[in-house]
């Protein structure tokens, strides 16, 4: 990852969300982006250039700029029509980000027009993120990552935040998914946590 002194970056064309830029380069902010936040409170997943990269709940583009700045290729699952249509201008500026509209939890809506990825990164409010993201673990390859962005008021509001945190690591491990870091977002992100998973098998 890209930091200019304490500052996450990335290396690409400016007026995505009306970010700052600091010596040419666009600055991610975490209050922003939890992928951001996560970098921030905790380690991740290193982008490279030569990743290939599956995101699930693009919205209006303001991450997935972010993570087109340095990989290879991000394929960008949508549903709901208004984001779309920013996402569509995102995609425009950046010939390797290819945006899908569909359902995240029906993944064969898009298998035809995905590749084997080496991150699946997920960030929807729907109440069984952890069951969508171990379906779309069928394009992530062995030795792959998987970050879940979890949104614990989405999943079950009768459970405290912790609760549906130690509850979705539990469900990722039954998924067969090695867990590798947890943390919560704060103070960026308030009852939000970010899950960073394994697929074991080959590296």
């Amino acid at each position: 990852m890209i930091r200019i002194g304490d500052v996450l970056v990335s290396q690409g064309e400016g007026g995505v969300y009306s970010e700052r830029m600091l010596a040419g380069a666009r600055v991610w902010d975490p209050f922003r982006s939890k992928l951001a936040a996560l970098y921030y409170t905790g380690n991740g997943v290193e982008l490279t250039a030569d990743m290939r990269v599956l995101y699930l709940g693009a919205a209006n583009g303001t991450t997935v700029s972010h993570v087109a700045d340095y990989v290879e290729v991000v394929y960008a699952v949508e549903f709901a029509p208004r984001p779309m249509q920013d996402l569509l201008e995102v995609a425009r500026r950046r010939k390797n980000l290819v945006p899908i509209m569909a359902d995240a939890s029906r993944p064969e809506q898009y298998a035809p027009l995905v590749e084997e990825v080496d991150l699946l990164y997920q960030d929807v409010a729907q109440p069984d993120q952890a069951a969508i993201l171990a379906r779309n673990c069928a394009f992530l390859r062995q030795g792959g990552h998987a970050i879940l962005m979890l949104k614990t008021r989405s999943v079950d509001i009768r459970k405290t935040p912790e609760e549906v945190f130690h509850d979705t690591i539990a469900e990722l491990a039954a998924a067969g998914l090695e867990v590798m870091e947890s943390v919560w977002l704060s103070p960026y992100h308030k009852d939000h946590a970010a899950i960073v998973c394994i697929k074991p098998g080959r590296k």
